[in-house]
């Protein structure tokens, strides 16, 4: 997994104006808590921290004032329209310590042919992994499956320190038989039509 070092500033303002200021100078607000501390606010560069969070389960190092913390992100708050970062809440977190985190389900391999629908019945595992271990993502094969077909949780290979955080019976993908619309018979469309008139 990815590690990206941060420069932290502690800041000592709160509310919309102080966070709005922040946001002018190309930073971005964020609190930090976890391991029974006090949370601690701070501002992150912007463009690098919106570069890091691309990465799920992103692994931060954090420099806040002389002191290196590991940290990943919790909550994310985006602006609606824009899309820019508003504000990001991040868990303290120590090396060989495990979490629980969302990770994103990936497919392979293409469904038998035919008119089938793949659905994602969850777009994210949620799995417990080492901190400083989390994978980026889990692979699915869907090589071959049709309608009625189902893959759940435990089906999935999970990298090595990886366990389900979630019941191992949980749907995640299911192939569906695709609906065809049936067209209205010609007779009904005429006298709709009369009827209207």
């Amino acid at each position: 997994m990815s590690d990206v070092k941060l420069a932290a500033q502690t800041r000592t303002e709160f509310g919309k104006g102080a966070a709005r200021r922040i946001r002018r100078e190309s930073r971005v607000p964020a609190v930090v808590y976890g391991h029974g501390t006090d949370p601690v606010h701070i501002s992150l560069p912007g463009h690098e921290l919106l570069l890091a969070l691309r990465t799920p389960n992103v692994l931060l190092t954090l420099d806040i004032e002389g002191k290196t913390e590991l940290a990943i992100p919790k909550a994310v708050q985006r602006d609606a329209i824009k899309g820019s970062l508003d504000h990001v809440d991040l868990l303290l977190v120590k090396r060989g310590e495990k979490v629980t985190v969302e990770v994103p389900v990936q497919t392979e391999g293409e469904l038998a042919p035919g008119a089938f629908i793949l659905e994602h019945v969850l777009n994210t595992l949620s799995v417990e992994a080492e901190a400083t271990h989390i994978p980026e993502a889990v692979s699915v094969s869907i090589e071959g499956l049709e309608a009625g077909a189902s893959i759940h949780a435990k089906d999935i290979k999970l990298p090595k320190g990886t366990t389900l955080a979630i019941d191992e019976d949980a749907v995640v993908l299911q192939v569906l038989a695709a609906q065809a619309e049936e067209p209205a018979a010609e007779g009904e469309a005429e006298g709709d039509a009369a009827a209207e008139a």
